[in-house]
């Protein structure tokens, strides 16, 4: 009985913040609690009326607090259920807030290690060099002198998320008990997110995620993982090499150092590519934000909260389909999502075909350095779910990783597609694993 009250409650609020900024469209849309979410849009004073749907319901997702954000960041993977423009708006989510106060982190030090910040390191930097919802970063030198950025958690952040998906889950469970709104499987993407976030409020698993990324990647020419400082690594800390380097984003200074933008997108294009495609592992948070360019000319990475993992069956069907679209050959493509088993064998080959032909051949018509492969598949998944495909976390995650790749490459050189610059890679991939000699791997795999 409590929990309904409370939960009605906490609802409540969340209307009110969203009638503020004039978001409430997702709970009008779906349905829920039509009382509550029309006395907050009768008493709430509305600000920012002028921006875009997604810019409104991005800031008040920032004024709900932190799991609300990350919330945020999750549903902009999923066009299939805000559609295409609010999930564009919610991937630019900025993940800032306010610092917590320094004798927390202190404390939090302390409790962690059995040891004082000035024992651990010679210089720990009180004032932290970003804040956002789960964490906060300072600088700080270890004894041996190597300089380290110090990731601590926020406090209470655990208890604040357990109550949040507690939440979630009972607005799910409404959810699903709407015909309209079952086909969405929320309490299934409300659990994955759970395990998400889980995951992120772990910091050893984060040290585990870079450790993984930089053994892959060690001898990748132009790319660069710090090292992790395991030795004051915690559940609520992580120490990692500090990155010296040139915001990706900061193109004046970019140039003034004399680097080759081209040559940038062509390293990006390839570690993406090999994170992808031979490693089946991906750093996916890949925003200017992340990514800085060393005085050596490397991509250095930073922030491995979100990483992606794809099976080699899945790397295999993404290889075919983009085959298949690049030589219009779209009978092809919907023959891939069959034998994929995405979409249910009852369904029509023949309209499926037809359906890809329409989304790809507006994309592919255009000149090269405009195609976007991340919107191509944002389209194709979309109207595969009108064939009752079923959502796939991985690859929405993998698309909305490409989408923001993508916009780093043309913002780096508008006139370079990054697609075009991995192609050697790709193709080498595609013969290694789609041609006689997968075949011939696949036949003897299968007689062991």
């Amino acid at each position: 009985m409590l929990r309904p009250l409370r939960n009605s409650a906490r609802l409540f609020r969340i209307a009110w913040v969203l009638a503020r900024h004039d978001a409430l469209f997702p709970l009008e849309n779906s349905g829920f609690s039509p009382v509550i979410t029309r006395l907050c849009k009768l008493l709430a004073a509305q600000k920012h009326r002028h921006l875009r749907p997604g810019q409104r319901l991005a800031n008040a997702l920032l004024d709900l607090g932190p799991t609300f954000i990350k919330l945020g960041q999750s549903f902009s993977t999923r066009s299939d259920l805000v559609g295409d423009e609010i999930a564009a708006d919610l991937s630019n989510l900025q993940d800032n807030l306010p610092p917590f106060p320094t004798p927390v982190a202190h404390s939090i030090i302390l409790r962690e290690f059995g040891k004082r910040a000035d024992e651990l390191f010679s210089r720990f930097d009180d004032a932290p060099v970003a804040a956002a919802s789960i964490a906060q970063v300072h600088y700080a030198v270890l004894a041996d002198g190597h300089e380290v950025a110090v990731k601590i958690l926020r406090p209470e952040v655990e208890a604040a998320f357990a109550r949040d998906i507690e939440l979630f889950f009972w607005l799910a469970g409404l959810a699903d008990a709407k015909p309209h709104l079952r086909r969405f499987h929320l309490p299934e993407t409300i659990a994955t997110f759970r395990d998400t976030v889980r995951m992120e409020l772990d910091l050893r698993m984060e040290a585990a995620g870079a450790v993984e990324l930089k053994r892959n990647t060690a001898n990748d020419k132009g790319f660069y993982v710090p090292q992790v400082y395991w030795e004051t690594t915690s559940q609520q800390v992580l120490t990692l090499e500090w990155i010296h380097g040139t915001p990706i984003g900061q193109l004046d200074k970019l140039d003034e150092k004399g680097f080759d933008r081209v040559k940038l997108v062509q390293q990006a294009a390839e570690a993406f590519f090999n994170q992808v495609y031979r490693d089946g592992f991906f750093h996916a948070d890949l925003h200017p934000g992340n990514m800085f360019v060393r005085d050596n000319g490397d991509i250095a990475v930073v922030d491995f909260g979100i990483m992606g993992r794809i099976t080699l069956q899945e790397r295999v069907y993404l290889a075919e389909i983009l085959k298949g679209f690049l030589t219009e050959d779209f009978r092809h493509v919907a023959v891939m999502h069959f034998k994929a088993g995405y979409v249910p064998a009852d369904k029509s080959v023949e309209n499926f075909t037809l359906a890809c032909r329409a989304i790809a051949e507006p994309i592919l018509g255009k000149p090269l350095n405009e195609i976007s492969v991340a919107k191509l598949l944002a389209q194709l998944f979309k109207v595969a779910e009108n064939f009752e495909m079923e959502a796939q976390p991985q690859l929405l995650l993998l698309q909305k990783t490409m989408m923001v790749a993508e916009g780093v490459g043309r913002m780096l050189n508008p006139n370079i597609n990054m697609w075009q610059l991995a192609e050697p890679l790709v193709l080498d991939w595609v013969g290694q694993n789609l041609g006689p000699r997968a075949k011939m791997r696949e036949m003897a795999h299968g007689a062991e």
